[in-house]
């Protein structure tokens, strides 16, 4: 029997994909990535014009695993604001009540400084993977689309678009949510729209914003602030669809005079630098992580609303899992292909994956409303957590991805 390619064939080289095959190089394993777009066009900022809030155990991770090249780009978040509101404008000059501060310095258990979490451009954060893996030379066969997967007793078996085979113990789809390999394996999903798009753009503040993250809650979805460096910040505006697309066509003139009517003048004057985006917004939830020889990270495996900026996070730790499960079972003389050994890495992240999604799913029909007996609600529920302070300190552990039985580079260890 011929040797394998690698022992694990990772379908999809972006920020999950890349972050899995570092984690298990540094474990000591042969990690392959395919990936259907040219390496170095995922670096272009046209690619991807969104920026990720990064938990501060993400962070850990990278570090860890040798991606620390990021940090000169990664905005600490030091405060998040949050505030309900009928109307646009998310300073105004009369808070809310229905407000919820969450402070750094009010987090207990982590590494000396450690701040809420971080706020990356994408682009930063492909940048320093992918010279982290040419560095650790790992192979990349791009581009290269992944068409289908058969499983033999012994191999996963990865037929390119070329016509090319690969073959290894174990594959994993880091393929976004048109998963080729989820489909090929039979693991059928859950999902619906939202009827919304997600505006992005990143701008140019005339004051600075301190390290504090806003989201305001309108009718129409959640109105993010994100901090980035340079004295700029990342905005996620959700809107309907039929808005967003709006939006997408209007004139600069137009996109900032609406965009205006909800930031507020509490930064001063407010500059679109680059490019728009507008993103459909919905959810997707695979009905297994794992099938024989194959496993799901990312959004292969649950595609979330970003609602509270955690989708790339839960992709992150289902990468922390899964290198760690197959390390050790390396170690233990196991097949790492196993359904065993699968199985261990699906129930550990079975339970976070669904409550995290179901909750993201309930706080978008909560706030994305303007029903008067959820308002008073949801408004007394913000104002009774932001009194009581262990309230608010589980809710910035659980942001930060410091609540449950976290994988070692998630607590920054080796494997």
């Amino acid at each position: 029997m011929r040797a394998h390619d690698a022992d694990v064939i990772i379908a999809g080289a972006g920020m999950a994909g890349a972050t899995l095959a570092l984690a298990l190089k540094s474990g000591g394993l042969k990690p392959l990535l395919v990936d259907p777009q040219p390496f170095d066009a995922q670096l272009a900022p046209s690619f991807d014009g969104r920026s990720s809030a990064i938990a501060y155990s993400s962070f850990r991770q990278w570090r860890a695993i040798g991606a620390g090249e990021m940090e000169p780009h990664a905005q600490r978040i030091e405060q998040i604001l949050v505030t309900d509101g009928r109307t646009p404008g998310a300073a105004a000059r009369k808070p809310s009540a229905s407000f919820l501060r969450f402070d750094s310095s009010e987090i207990s258990g982590r590494i000396e400084g450690e701040p809420l979490g971080y706020l990356v451009e994408n682009r930063q954060i492909r940048a320093a993977l992918s010279k982290a893996v040419i560095e650790r030379e790992i192979p990349v066969i791009a581009p290269m689309a992944a068409k289908n997967l058969e499983v033999t007793p012994g191999a996963a078996r990865l037929i390119l678009s070329d016509g090319r085979a690969l073959t290894a113990p174990l594959a994993v789809s880091a393929e976004g949510r048109g998963s080729v390999l989820r489909q090929a394996a039979g693991i059928g999903h859950i999902g619906w729209g939202y009827g919304q798009s997600g505006v992005v753009c990143t701008v140019k503040l005339e004051r600075p914003h301190e390290g504090v993250a806003h989201e305001y809650f309108l009718p129409s979805g959640p109105f993010a602030i994100l901090p980035l460096t340079e004295q700029r910040a990342s905005l996620v505006w959700t809107e309907s669809t039929a808005r967003g697309e709006a939006l997408r066509h209007a004139s600069p003139e137009m996109f900032h005079a609406h965009l205006m009517r909800r930031f507020g003048d509490f930064l001063g004057q407010v500059e679109v630098v680059g490019q728009t985006f507008v993103y459909p917004l919905s959810l997707l939830m695979a009905e297994r992580m794992t099938a024989p020889r194959l496993a799901l990270i990312g959004d292969a495996a649950h595609g979330v609303h970003p609602i509270a900026g955690q989708g790339l996070n839960l992709g992150l730790k289902d990468a922390a899992a899964l290198a760690e499960v197959l390390v050790e079972a390396v170690r233990n003389g196991e097949d790492i292909g196993a359904e065993a050994v699968l199985e261990r890495y699906a129930r550990w992240r079975r339970f976070d994956t669904v409550t995290n999604a179901l909750a993201f799913d309930a706080f978008v029909r909560i706030f994305s409303n303007d029903n008067p007996l959820l308002r008073v609600a949801r408004g007394a529920g913000l104002a009774v957590v932001n009194r009581i302070a262990p309230a608010r300190r589980f809710f910035m552990h659980e942001a930060g991805g410091g609540v449950g039985d976290l994988p070692k580079l998630l607590r920054g260890q080796a494997l």
